[in-house]
């Protein structure tokens, strides 16, 4: 905000570790220009998903594979997708946050949990569901973006590589503590989306639940905290 000239919310929302569309969502909902949120966040999970599994091959080797088989079963993926829906209406009804990723993703966890479910979904889900993702925060570019475009990539490119030097060093002290696997405590600390490091995570043989869960905590913090602290911000003078 002070180096490039952005307003609060665009700077704000730009520059928090959370998911990519859900983001752009609160920051248009706060003010913010969608084509810099969108393209400060992409940035930042571009860098991740590029350099996180490039520094594992060359510090960490190959290490131990840990292999997730996941079968597809139709019958409940007929009951979760009508269920996530009604759970997404629900949540959008009570005006929560990203409802058709919270909604779904609350059902699907809370019935893998109760019914101990080892399933996924079918070949080409998870790409289309990329698909959608980029081309929806595609949608936001314009031309006047790129006018003021090397400034403002520049600096969210410093911040994305502090806030990664950061969760490398909580991931190291969590496998301190914890004894985890390294690779996947990191993994699951990384700034990037769910979905993204979910992937990488499957890519690279490993634990993706624990992933995914680290990265479901973190987003659901960023989620729930960071319009309450904008607005918060808001209310004091520049």
């Amino acid at each position: 905000m002070r180096r490039t000239g952005e307003d609060r919310a665009t700077a704000f929302f730009s520059s928090m570790p959370g998911g990519s569309g859900e983001m752009v969502n609160l920051g248009a909902r706060n003010g913010a220009v969608s084509s810099r949120v969108a393209a400060g966040q992409s940035l930042r999970v571009l860098v991740v998903v590029l350099c996180v599994p490039a520094a594992f091959k060359y510090l960490l080797g190959d290490g131990a594979p840990v292999f997730h088989p996941a079968a597809v079963s139709w019958w409940w993926l007929a009951l979760l997708f009508p269920a996530g829906a009604l759970a997404a209406w629900v949540w959008e009804f009570l005006r929560q946050p990203n409802p058709w990723l919270f909604g779904p993703l609350l059902v699907s966890a809370a019935v893998s949990i109760g019914w101990d479910l080892h399933i996924g979904l079918p070949d080409g889900g998870s790409q289309i569901g990329q698909w959608l993702i980029g081309s929806g925060l595609g949608c936001h570019f314009n031309r006047q973006f790129f006018r003021r475009a090397p400034s403002f990539m520049g600096r969210t490119l410093i911040a994305t590589v502090l806030t990664m030097l950061i969760a490398t060093l909580a991931a190291l002290a969590l496998s301190a503590v914890t004894h985890l696997d390294l690779r996947s405590l990191t993994l699951g600390m990384m700034p990037g989306g769910i979905a993204e490091m979910s992937l990488t995570a499957e890519t690279l043989q490993l634990s993706v639940p624990l992933v995914t869960a680290m990265q479901v905590m973190r987003l659901l913090f960023v989620l729930f905290l960071a319009e309450p602290l904008f607005k918060y911000w808001n209310r004091t003078p520049d």
